[in-house]
């Protein structure tokens, strides 16, 4: 089990990034809420990270802090939720909000995300509560130093190239993307903009 990770951050394409590690490349996928707190390339990082072995696959998933992996570790747990679908909901909801959600039973909201239908939702609603007793809502501070922003053209296609790869269909992609953009913004702030349009909590 890889439970923590160290290094070199290579690159950043969200949902995944790229660690050098001694000279050896994680790759790690990383939910958004994670993403908007890494340093820039070249510096270094410090992940928290959950390791899955499956029969085509070996997946690193990395996360800012522990809650937020004790999070993703809970989610998955939950039938029909899959490592994929767990980094969509963090993705699309901070990890204080969706506790929030859970404990006000407000299935409309996880709705809202990509991948979960009502029985999903409802599931997610009832088994997560007896989960989140100990949870405590925390300030973790502000995000890591920003990205620098590129030509506002590359940013939108970056942004709805990572939308998509958490599952969002294209169009709707597209559209929100569209909707949030302005001369400047980076790809990391039309994607924080563009989640808050999709996930209304």
């Amino acid at each position: 089990m890889i439970g923590r990770i160290k290094g070199i951050l290579l690159e950043k394409t969200p949902p995944d990034i790229l660690i050098d590690v001694s000279g050896v490349g994680y790759e790690v996928q990383v939910p958004m809420n994670t993403f908007y707190q890494l340093p820039e390339v070249n510096e270094t990082v410090v992940l928290y990270t959950h390791f899955v072995v499956r029969e085509d696959a070996q997946l690193l998933y990395g996360f800012c802090n522990q809650k937020e992996r004790a999070l993703f570790r809970a989610l998955i747990k939950i039938n029909g939720v899959g490592p994929k679908l767990g980094l969509t909901i963090l993705s699309g909801i901070e990890a204080a909000d969706f506790v929030r959600v859970v404990r006000n039973n407000d299935v409309t909201s996880l709705v809202s995300l990509p991948g979960i239908g009502k029985k999903t939702a409802e599931r997610l609603v009832i088994e997560m509560r007896d989960k989140l007793d100990d949870w405590q809502s925390e300030n973790d501070g502000g995000s890591g130093g920003g990205m620098q922003s590129p030509a506002l053209g590359n940013a939108i296609a970056e942004a709805e190239s990572a939308l998509v790869a958490l599952g969002y269909k294209p169009k709707e992609a597209v559209q929100a993307v569209k909707r949030v953009s302005s001369p400047g913004m980076s790809n990391q702030e039309l994607i924080r903009q563009a989640l808050k349009v999709m996930v209304k909590v």
